[in-house]
């Protein structure tokens, strides 16, 4: 196994469906389709069997899923050899474990579009009144030939200040590589620190609250002794009452 070389199989209708895919993933394989254009033409997309391992192996630990693979597809009633791109693959949510790879077939003369990750350098001079970075996009999907893809963008956060924003189109992008995300789009930010407005305003609601509720305390205690003394004149005034005169016979 190499970094940059994958061979793969042709999967037949025999092992295709659920049954087949888990007996496939109990021996390190993992269903797969294959599809795209060489410089031969479009490719028809093809079922295949992909070895996670060896596929793993072949991806550059730097480029990962942007490494071109030279790949072979056996099985078939001629071998067949083409240029490749990693396009996606799906991954198990419990077991962390790929279950399946699209690899897309490309010609190394033209361009493709890939997901470039952004590095993010520097410390922002809003830092000094408490800004904080907020970082909206962590990668930009780009067009260009696969030779031309870079590893990685670096974006310099060092003039920010709070409310400074960097947009899509001032990243700086290298040769023959053009943005297809929008270039409108926020990337990062440096924003007031929210977590110290929410305390503040927490903080000034509580007083506030506890200044009503000692406003309310005085009239409430001054309100207790009246209804008592209350309570207490109603018997009196019943017993002043002056007694009905007997009746006549």
């Amino acid at each position: 196994m190499e970094v940059g070389k994958l061979t793969v199989t042709l999967r037949n209708e025999g092992n295709k469906g659920k049954g087949a895919a888990r007996r496939l993933r109990a021996q390190g394989l993992v269903p797969g389709v294959c599809y795209g254009a060489s410089p031969d033409g479009r490719i028809d997309p093809v079922s295949i069997t992909v070895n996670v391992k060896a596929l793993r192996a072949a991806l550059d630990p730097v480029r990962k899923t942007n490494t071109v693979i030279n790949l072979t597809i056996e099985g078939g009633a001629a071998e067949r050899s083409l240029h490749a791109l990693v396009k996606d693959y799906q991954v198990d949510a419990i077991r962390r474990d790929i279950t399946h790879v699209d690899l897309l077939a490309i010609d190394p003369n033209k361009e493709v579009l890939a997901p470039v990750p952004l590095e993010f350098v520097g410390k922002p001079k809003g830092a000094i009144d408490g800004g904080q970075i907020r970082i909206v996009l962590r990668s930009l999907e780009v067009r260009a030939k696969p030779s031309d893809i870079p590893v990685k963008l670096v974006v310099d956060v060092s003039p920010l200040e709070i409310g400074d924003v960097v947009h899509v189109s001032t990243i700086e992008l290298p040769a023959g590589v053009t943005a297809v995300t929008g270039r409108d789009l926020a990337v990062v930010t440096c924003a007031a620190p929210e977590e110290e407005k929410a305390a503040a305003a927490t903080a000034e609601g509580a007083a506030g609250a506890e200044g009503a509720a000692a406003a309310a305390a005085p009239d409430a205690k001054a309100a207790a002794p009246a209804a008592g003394k209350d309570a207490k004149a109603a018997p009196a005034a019943k017993a002043a009452a002056p007694a009905k005169p007997a009746a006549k016979k």
